[in-house]
């Protein structure tokens, strides 16, 4: 495909184009953090974020997301997808959302989920700030970006726009834009490889040998020592680009004959979370907090790996800046398993 130059001066004209068409959710800023809001005003767009506190899998499934409405007449479904625009995704999240469509697509289609992600333009954007806790530099490096239809990089001067599927071709009609020009594309190139190169954080060991030590670990008391601080508050699986599990539920208005069945974001960190009902009362198959750490990072450094062709983590740092006892920062746990 095409590499395009956007000016500085005509970026805000181009978000505005696309407003015109799409609902464009984008990073903007709330607070001291940034978060995927959608754009009531151009000028609301931050691509010079560091990182969102949640990842942009949000706008496909939100946190919480009706399935069904029902009453004493039958039901409906709560699915009314429309042509969106996600806006300024990193190219570690772009990542997460490919294997997020991975996990809703594979052995079971996910209709709830990928009627969203079908209908939606992501443009992604080069990494101008880093976030303190960021590693993507050193997981998954070698894995190229997929699934995305347009790719702005910040150089001087402007944007070089790399367009990536034909979706992204249909979005330059809400621009101006010229041909970049060779000089402009080696300088994309270069910030786009230093951005990766000057991560915070760094893992001292590829896929493979992360993969192989941590299921060699299994036994270790690096569990229960990692563990012992651990408040099982589940914040580190709800700001993961990856984790993917829900719950189900059903709530019945005051009437008792209608209601909502909807899904919400669930934590494998959290006690409830294994606890399942049998004959003789409730069994929980990972009672021990140890048990439930050890098995957050067999899911990210193993046990997916097959299916994902590699570690089912992205390097956002989410996570450990999440951890209220400063005990979910992957590079620092694996690293130590490295070590062993």
């Amino acid at each position: 495909m095409t590499q395009q130059f956007l000016r500085d001066d005509d970026l805000m004209p181009f978000v505005e184009g696309l407003m015109n068409r799409y609902p464009v959710i984008a990073p903007v800023a709330k607070r001291t953090r940034f978060v995927f809001e959608k754009l009531i005003a151009a000028d609301d767009l931050r691509l010079d974020y560091d990182t969102t506190v949640l990842p942009p899998k949000k706008v496909f499934f939100p946190s919480r997301q009706d399935l069904i409405h029902f009453d004493q007449q039958g039901f409906s479904a709560c699915i009314e997808p429309q042509a969106q625009v996600l806006m300024g995704v990193h190219p570690h999240d772009i990542k997460g959302i490919a294997m997020s469509d991975r996990f809703y697509s594979d052995r079971h289609f996910d209709n709830n989920y990928m009627a969203y992600r079908q209908v939606t333009y992501i443009i992604g954007s080069s990494v101008q700030q880093h976030y303190k806790y960021a590693f993507f530099g050193s997981i998954n490096a070698d894995k190229p970006l997929s699934g995305h239809d347009l790719f702005m990089t910040k150089i001087d001067g402007g944007y070089v726009i790399e367009v990536v599927s034909d979706k992204g071709a249909e979005l330059l009609a809400c621009g101006s834009f010229s041909e970049a020009s060779p000089a402009q594309i080696a300088e994309a190139e270069a910030v786009n490889a230093a951005a990766m190169e000057n991560c915070p954080q760094k893992l001292n060991g590829g896929s493979a040998e992360i993969r192989e030590k941590v299921r060699a670990a299994y036994e270790s008391p690096l569990w229960d020592e990692m563990s012992e601080d651990c408040f099982s508050c589940g914040s580190c699986n709800i700001v993961c680009p990856t984790c993917y599990c829900f719950d189900v539920q059903d709530e019945w208005n005051v009437d008792g004959a209608s209601g909502c069945r909807f899904r919400l974001w669930d934590a494998c960190l959290t006690s409830e979370f294994s606890e399942v009902t049998g004959p003789g009362g409730t069994e929980n198959f990972r009672d021990k907090r140890a048990e439930r750490y050890r098995h957050r990072y067999m899911r990210k450094a193993a046990y997916l790996n097959d299916q994902l062709g590699g570690p089912a983590c992205t390097g956002c740092g989410r996570c450990s800046g999440a951890c209220t006892a400063d005990i979910a920062n992957p590079v620092n746990v694996i690293n130590k398993v490295l070590e062993q």
